[in-house]
Order: structure tokens, then sequence, then C-alpha cells
């Protein structure tokens, strides 16, 4: 048999096996139990998180021989026709390819018979933003009163496309975006069950990566498979990805809170001598200092799968918050000046040194030789102790100063005088001078 994509081979097959999408399975279990079903459906979300797997899901527990239920038996010849694309009673419709009041009128025109197999027609219109104003015209009077037969499964990934009158004859549930943790998990068990070696570190990239979608982390399973010869490397991924490796930014960050331009512009230039990705490098700057940023107010909020948590844990105890702000906004504003600037090593150059600029380390002037060769003494306590588990609670190492320190009296200057103010004679006033 030739090879299955993941994506295609782990599509869950039951409501249970849905990953993030608690709040529309409860909803459809309690319906199907209680025989409350509406005529039409309309699921929403971007690509990848499970729009399309829950409506074929839900026309595979309308259907199921064994009778209406929120879990399918998956043995029957509906259940297996079903799974396998070739049940007749399930017509599914690409608006993309489809998008003329034909196709429409050839549709409803077919609606009046009933099923041939199952215990209801269903259709199953993907992408329906993409009918035309006219199809969705014609679509309206089946759409709000269709025969008992029918069901309606729409799916799009932009609803505000969709006209008023569509939105209200339908149920909507919009699918969320899943956390990078849930994906992780699941790549890691899907990882398991192929037995493929894999580390760690590079699911939580490809994870990261996906963006919420647990298609798109399947499809960069398959390819850093490839790229590892059967295993998922960290390093391969990193490649892959063309991610900013968390090394440099750790140095990077260290360079700053050292107020050291030298070594900062020789890890830029260092940088742009592979294969740069200038606006993906500030992105990362700026994904950084938000980690750090809330892990020095939140310590709770490390999360220790990230591939940053160890510079993160090194770092937040010598960067101030205001310190932090300034580099989170020098990196935005280097991704909207990239277009316009000559260069994109002149842009990292003058955004870097902007960072170091505007830093708020010593509001008199540029940092102090002592002062910076106190803050590498505490980067390096800090790095030292950064293999322990997360702090629980704040850390008592001391942040850069976020101001001048006060002033103290120097001994060799005599005090001056205070200026007194005079005082009017008893019994008179301001008004009488």
């Amino acid at each position: 048999m030739s090879y299955q994509a993941l994506a295609r081979k782990w599509r869950p097959s039951q409501f249970a096996e849905l990953v993030g999408q608690e709040h529309v399975v409860r909803v459809l279990t309690h319906a199907l139990e209680e025989d409350r079903l509406h005529h039409a459906y309309l699921f929403t979300g971007t690509r990848g998180v499970g729009k399309t797997t829950v409506a074929r899901l839900l026309a595979l527990c309308l259907n199921c021989v064994e009778g209406t239920t929120a879990s399918s038996c998956g043995q029957c010849d509906a259940c297996l026709d079903l799974r396998a694309g070739r049940f007749v009673d399930l017509v599914e419709i690409d608006a993309a390819s489809h998008t003329g009041v034909d196709n429409i009128r050839t549709l409803l025109d077919n609606a009046q018979f009933p099923p041939v197999r199952g215990r209801y027609k269903i259709y199953l219109i993907d992408e329906v933003h993409m009918l035309s104003k006219a199809a969705f015209n014609a679509l309206l009077m089946t759409l709000e009163e269709p025969p008992e037969h029918i069901k309606f499964l729409l799916a799009t990934t932009d609803p505000s496309r969709l006209p008023v009158t569509i939105l209200s004859r339908c149920l909507q549930f919009h699918l969320r975006n899943l956390d990078p943790s849930l994906i992780a998990s699941r790549v890691e068990q899907i990882l398991n069950a192929e037995k493929i070696p894999f580390e760690s570190a590079g699911v939580n990239r490809i994870a990261r990566a996906a963006a919420g979608s647990m298609r798109d982390a399947l499809s960069l399973v398959d390819q850093a498979i490839g790229l590892g010869e059967g295993r998922v490397l960290e390093s391969e991924v990193t490649a892959m990805l063309g991610v900013v490796d968390a090394d440099l930014l750790e140095k990077m960050f260290t360079a700053l809170a050292e107020d050291n331009a030298e070594s900062l512009l020789s890890l830029a230039d260092e940088y742009m001598a592979g294969t740069p990705d200038v606006d993906a490098l500030f992105s990362a700057m700026a994904s950084l200092a938000r980690q750090i940023s809330l892990v020095s107010r939140v310590p709770k909020a490390l999360d220790k799968r990230d591939p940053s948590a160890k510079a993160v844990l090194k770092l937040h105890p010598v960067l101030s918050d205001e310190a932090l702000q300034v580099y989170y906004q020098a990196a935005l504003s280097g991704r909207k000046d990239l277009p316009f600037a000559p260069d994109a090593t002149t842009c990292l150059h003058m955004t870097l040194l902007r960072m170091l600029a505007f830093a708020p380390l010593l509001k008199l002037g540029k940092t102090s030789s002592a002062s910076r060769k106190n803050i590498s003494i505490a980067l390096q306590d800090s790095a030292s102790s950064s293999g322990s588990a997360a702090p629980n609670g704040p850390s008592s190492t001391p942040k850069l100063p976020n101001s001048a320190s006060p002033s103290v009296a120097d001994p060799s200057k005599p005090d001056l005088p205070k200026a007194t103010v005079a005082q009017p004679p008893a019994g008179t006033s301001v008004a009488d001078k």
C-alpha cells in the first residue's frame, strides 16, 4: 500500500479524538443524544483546525446503522463507506470550484428525493463563502425550510463574507486555533504510535510553527521525517523552518544587558553571513522580550517546553522591565522600517544600536565599566543557577538599575549653607508691604 500522509491517516474517527474543540463536541454530542438536530450547521475557523472533520463526523453519527448517536460504531456498511468517501447520501461540494448558481440549482433539484441508503441526505459545502451572490439567493429558501431528510453542513474560513440571511439560518460553531502544547502532545502521541524517534524540542518548534493548525503541524512532521531520515531532530527542524537559533538570541540579549555594542554587532554580522531572515530575527527578539517580561512578573508563566526557556531563566533576573519594553518596541519598529531601509544589514545594525541607545541602563549617560562588570557577574551567576527548576517567585537577583543611583555626599567638598527665606515682621502682612 502506498504511503498515506499523517494528516490523512490520523484524521479523527470519533468526536472523542478531536483535540482542542471541546466546546463544539459538547454541543453536538448533546444534540445527537437528545435528538435535537438542527437542519443547517456552519463551522468556521482557520485552516487545519477540523471544520471538515467535524462535519464528516456529524454525518457519520447521523447515518450510522446503529442509530443516531454521538459515537458511531465504525463497523457498519454506512460507517465504512462514509470513511472511504463513497457514501451515496453524503454529497461534498467544493464551493471554490462550484461557485455558480447552476451548481446550486442542480443540488436543490436532487434535494427533493429521499436518501438511498442512509437516514439523512447530507450536503457538505466546503469554503461556502466562495459561492456567488446568485448562488446564495438560490440557496436561501431551501436552507430555511428543507425537507425532513436533508441536513446542510457548511464550512468556511471567512464567515464575514457570508450574507446575513445565510448566517441567520444556521447554527454557527467557531473552531479555535489549537494551543501549541496540545499540538505537541498530539504529535508526540502519533510519532510514538508510528514508532518514529523524535526530540521533544523539535516537536515543540513544529507545534509553534503550525500557528494553531493541526494539519499544518502534521504536514511539517512529514517533512521533518524526510529531512531527518526517519527521525524528527531539533537541528533539522530548525534548519527546515528557518527559525532563529535560541543560542543566538541568548547571546544578543546578553550583549544588550552588558551594553556591549562590539559583541552585539559581531553577532549580527555572523547571522547575516548565513541565510538571514531579518524580519524573523526581529520577531524572535520581540517574542523573547515578551517571555522574559512575563516571567519576571508571573514566574509560573514559564513554559519549560519552549526552546528559549533556558535563555529566559538566565536573563530575566538581570533585565529591567523598562529595558525589555524598549527592546520589544525597537524590534517591532525594526520590522516596520525593514522595507524602507537601504538594506537588511543596515536595518539590523541600526535597530540593535537603537536598543542600546534608548535602554534605561543609566539615565546619566552610558553604563560605566564597573556597572558592566557587575552585570556580567550577575549574568554568570544567573547562568549557573538556570539549570534548576523554574522559579517559584520573583528572583532576588538585582535587576539592571532603572535610574541613576542616589548621590553620596563627597567628604572632600564642604557642605553649602542652605538658603533661607526672610520672614516678615510679626503683625504685618505681604499686602502692607
